[in-house]
Protein backbone atom coordinates (compact mmCIF):
# COMPACT_ATOMS: atom_id res chain seq x y z
CA UNK A 1 0.00 0.00 0.00
CA UNK A 2 1.09 3.04 -0.35
CA UNK A 3 0.32 6.21 0.89
CA UNK A 4 -1.65 9.29 -1.15
CA UNK A 5 -2.88 11.32 1.62
CA UNK A 6 -0.50 14.10 3.77
CA UNK A 7 -0.14 13.51 7.36
CA UNK A 8 -3.26 15.99 8.36
CA UNK A 9 -3.11 14.88 11.52
CA UNK A 10 -0.60 17.07 13.09
CA UNK A 11 0.36 20.94 12.08
CA UNK A 12 3.63 20.39 12.41
CA UNK A 13 5.43 17.57 10.11
CA UNK A 14 8.62 17.00 10.64
CA UNK A 15 10.77 16.51 7.47
CA UNK A 16 10.67 13.35 5.50
CA UNK A 17 14.30 11.53 5.26
CA UNK A 18 16.11 12.49 2.05
CA UNK A 19 14.75 10.91 -0.76
CA UNK A 20 17.67 8.26 -2.04
CA UNK A 21 18.97 8.62 -5.67
CA UNK A 22 16.77 7.30 -8.33
CA UNK A 23 19.01 5.30 -10.07
CA UNK A 24 19.52 2.60 -7.53
CA UNK A 25 23.18 0.94 -7.27
CA UNK A 26 21.97 -2.01 -5.43
CA UNK A 27 18.92 -4.05 -7.15
CA UNK A 28 16.03 -3.87 -6.09
CA UNK A 29 14.90 -6.25 -3.25
CA UNK A 30 12.49 -9.32 -3.47
CA UNK A 31 8.94 -9.68 -2.50
CA UNK A 32 10.32 -12.26 0.30
CA UNK A 33 12.88 -9.61 1.52
CA UNK A 34 10.34 -6.84 1.76
CA UNK A 35 7.68 -8.83 3.87
CA UNK A 36 10.67 -9.89 6.00
CA UNK A 37 11.20 -6.28 6.60
CA UNK A 38 7.35 -5.14 7.11
CA UNK A 39 7.22 -8.22 9.36
CA UNK A 40 10.57 -7.75 11.39
CA UNK A 41 8.94 -3.98 11.58
CA UNK A 42 5.83 -4.57 12.30
CA UNK A 43 7.03 -7.00 15.95
CA UNK A 44 8.83 -3.96 17.33
CA UNK A 45 6.11 -1.20 17.76
CA UNK A 46 8.91 0.64 19.96
CA UNK A 47 10.70 1.86 16.42
CA UNK A 48 7.22 3.53 14.99
CA UNK A 49 4.19 3.55 17.39
CA UNK A 50 5.66 7.27 18.78
CA UNK A 51 5.00 8.43 14.77
CA UNK A 52 1.64 6.87 14.78
CA UNK A 53 -1.55 9.62 14.36
CA UNK A 54 -4.70 9.46 13.37
CA UNK A 55 -6.94 11.15 11.10
CA UNK A 56 -10.41 11.57 10.26
CA UNK A 57 -9.90 13.32 7.07
CA UNK A 58 -7.88 10.71 5.10
CA UNK A 59 -5.40 8.38 5.89
CA UNK A 60 -2.49 9.60 7.70
CA UNK A 61 1.22 8.14 6.20
CA UNK A 62 4.88 8.89 7.24
CA UNK A 63 8.00 7.75 5.35
CA UNK A 64 10.20 5.70 8.10
CA UNK A 65 13.17 4.53 5.60
CA UNK A 66 14.30 5.81 2.59
CA UNK A 67 17.37 3.76 1.31
CA UNK A 68 18.68 3.56 -2.38
CA UNK A 69 16.89 0.09 -3.05
CA UNK A 70 13.49 0.21 -0.93
CA UNK A 71 11.52 2.62 1.63
CA UNK A 72 9.60 1.83 4.10
CA UNK A 73 5.89 3.72 5.24
CA UNK A 74 4.05 3.76 8.23
CA UNK A 75 0.24 3.96 7.99
CA UNK A 76 -2.63 4.44 9.81
CA UNK A 77 -6.75 3.70 8.51
CA UNK A 78 -9.94 4.34 10.64
CA UNK A 79 -13.08 2.47 9.60
CA UNK A 80 -14.02 3.24 6.06
CA UNK A 81 -10.40 4.44 4.34
CA UNK A 82 -9.30 2.61 1.22
CA UNK A 83 -6.66 3.15 -0.88
CA UNK A 84 -8.84 2.67 -4.37
CA UNK A 85 -7.27 0.39 -7.05
CA UNK A 86 -3.75 1.52 -7.50
CA UNK A 87 -0.15 0.17 -8.99
CA UNK A 88 3.13 0.38 -7.54
CA UNK A 89 4.41 2.19 -10.35
CA UNK A 90 6.59 -0.67 -10.96
CA UNK A 91 8.13 -1.45 -7.94
CA UNK A 92 7.73 -4.90 -5.82
CA UNK A 93 6.41 -4.31 -1.96
CA UNK A 94 4.88 -5.82 0.76
CA UNK A 95 2.59 -5.09 3.77
CA UNK A 96 1.85 -6.12 6.84
CA UNK A 97 -0.66 -5.47 9.23
CA UNK A 98 0.80 -4.53 13.00
CA UNK A 99 -2.60 -3.66 14.58
CA UNK A 100 -6.50 -3.80 13.66
CA UNK A 101 -7.27 -5.69 10.22
CA UNK A 102 -7.86 -4.81 7.03
CA UNK A 103 -9.47 -6.07 3.42
CA UNK A 104 -7.39 -6.33 0.53
CA UNK A 105 -8.97 -7.02 -3.23
CA UNK A 106 -7.14 -7.54 -5.89
CA UNK A 107 -8.44 -9.14 -9.45
CA UNK A 108 -7.57 -12.51 -10.21
CA UNK A 109 -7.90 -13.41 -13.71
CA UNK A 110 -10.97 -14.55 -15.72
CA UNK A 111 -12.00 -17.42 -14.01
CA UNK A 112 -11.59 -16.45 -10.13
CA UNK A 113 -12.61 -12.69 -10.64
CA UNK A 114 -12.83 -10.33 -7.59
CA UNK A 115 -10.62 -11.92 -4.75
CA UNK A 116 -11.23 -10.22 -1.08
CA UNK A 117 -8.84 -11.32 1.53
CA UNK A 118 -8.71 -10.52 5.27
CA UNK A 119 -6.03 -9.54 6.27
CA UNK A 120 -5.40 -9.65 10.26
CA UNK A 121 -2.76 -7.94 12.71
CA UNK A 122 0.46 -9.94 12.54
CA UNK A 123 -0.43 -10.93 8.72
CA UNK A 124 2.03 -9.53 5.63
CA UNK A 125 1.48 -9.66 2.28
CA UNK A 126 4.11 -9.51 -0.56
CA UNK A 127 3.35 -8.70 -4.34
CA UNK A 128 5.61 -8.09 -7.68
CA UNK A 129 5.62 -5.26 -9.80
CA UNK A 130 2.73 -5.45 -11.59
CA UNK A 131 0.42 -6.03 -8.45
CA UNK A 132 -2.66 -3.69 -8.44
CA UNK A 133 -5.05 -3.88 -5.48
CA UNK A 134 -7.31 -1.60 -3.35
CA UNK A 135 -7.10 -2.23 0.48
CA UNK A 136 -9.67 -0.82 2.78
CA UNK A 137 -10.28 -0.98 6.71
CA UNK A 138 -13.90 -2.07 6.70
CA UNK A 139 -13.35 -3.47 10.52
CA UNK A 140 -15.07 -1.23 13.29
CA UNK A 141 -11.70 -0.11 14.74
CA UNK A 142 -8.55 1.72 13.47
CA UNK A 143 -5.55 0.09 12.08
CA UNK A 144 -1.55 1.12 11.26
CA UNK A 145 0.48 -0.85 9.11
CA UNK A 146 3.73 -1.03 7.79
CA UNK A 147 4.43 -0.90 4.06
CA UNK A 148 7.52 -1.62 1.52
CA UNK A 149 8.62 -1.01 -1.93
CA UNK A 150 11.50 -1.75 -3.80
CA UNK A 151 12.84 0.09 -5.32
CA UNK A 152 11.52 3.38 -4.18
CA UNK A 153 7.55 4.27 -5.07
CA UNK A 154 8.66 6.48 -8.24
CA UNK A 155 4.85 6.67 -9.33
CA UNK A 156 1.14 5.32 -8.64
CA UNK A 157 -1.55 4.85 -11.04
CA UNK A 158 -5.18 4.51 -10.11
CA UNK A 159 -7.84 2.91 -11.28
CA UNK A 160 -11.32 2.60 -11.84
CA UNK A 161 -13.22 -1.56 -11.70
CA UNK A 162 -15.79 -1.52 -13.91
CA UNK A 163 -17.38 -4.93 -15.85
CA UNK A 164 -14.88 -4.85 -18.32
CA UNK A 165 -12.47 -4.86 -16.04
CA UNK A 166 -9.32 -1.71 -14.43
CA UNK A 167 -9.74 1.16 -16.31
CA UNK A 168 -6.45 3.67 -15.37
CA UNK A 169 -8.39 6.84 -13.84
CA UNK A 170 -4.77 8.74 -12.92
CA UNK A 171 -1.22 8.62 -11.79
CA UNK A 172 1.12 10.52 -9.06
CA UNK A 173 4.47 10.89 -8.45
CA UNK A 174 6.68 11.21 -5.33
CA UNK A 175 6.16 15.00 -5.15
CA UNK A 176 2.35 14.42 -4.09
CA UNK A 177 3.23 12.18 -1.26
Amino acid sequence: MSPHTPDTATTTRPAPPTRPPLTPTRPPLTPTALRTVVRELAEQPDQWIHHVRLSTEERWYRRLVAEDDHEVWLISWLPGQSTGFHDHGGSRGAFAVALGELEELSLGGPEQGLLIRRVPAGTARAFGPEYVHDVRNTASGPAVTLHAYSPPLGSMAHYDLRAGGLVRTSEEGPEQW
